[in-house]
């Protein structure tokens, strides 16, 4: 029932906010398309506050943060185009976008996501010295190979990039795939 975060720096900073009693130990973060760029500016919040970054970050499915947005924006759109749009990105469950109940819950929130992604604006600073891992979809029309290779500019220690078959939502059907290869990751770093 809270109300929906609609840009960025806010979320950010209340999450950082929330997060402070917990850096005193190791951790990671994993984002997945709109979440790689909060995980991304929350570890670039926390080196600039705390001074701490994550051992490792994962990006999943999400062009690299210096690359302009190449789609139209649609948080905006009338109903009835939003939901064309939905049914087009293949994010949003068929039971859901016929439920009209549940639609009425879930435009807001929708609208507000997509809000966060579509007025992002990258702002420079130094590359992050934690390990990126980036994952894709082979299929993804939204966040291509060479959107997930750009993030090897973000980090000064090491990037390592793996695809799966599928498009934007790929962990969907690849998921066994991906949580191998999360925690082959995560043992190297331990």
């Amino acid at each position: 029932m809270e109300t929906a975060y609609t840009r960025l720096t806010p979320l950010v900073e209340a999450l950082a906010l929330a997060l402070a009693p917990l850096l005193d130990k190791p951790f990671a973060f994993f984002g997945h398309s709109l979440g790689a760029l909060i995980a991304f500016e929350l570890a670039r919040q926390l080196r600039r506050q705390a001074g701490v970054q994550p051992l490792r970050l994962f990006v999943s499915a999400s062009r690299a943060p210096q690359i302009p947005a190449r789609h139209r924006p649609i948080h905006a759109l009338p109903e009835p185009e939003l939901q064309i749009e939905l049914r087009r990105l293949n994010g949003t469950p068929g039971e859901i976008l016929q439920n009209a109940e549940l639609m009425q819950i879930m435009v807001p929130v929708l609208r507000a996501d997509f809000s966060l992604y579509e007025t992002y604006a990258y702002a420079a600073e130094p590359p992050l010295n934690c390990v990126i891992s980036g994952f894709g979809g082979l299929e993804d029309h939204r966040a291509s190979r060479g959107d997930l290779e750009a993030w090897r500019d973000q980090t000064s220690a090491s990037f390592s990039l793996r695809m799966f078959p599928g498009g934007h939502f790929f962990l969907n059907a690849s998921q066994s795939l991906l949580l191998q290869a999360l925690s082959q990751d995560m043992r190297r770093d331990g």
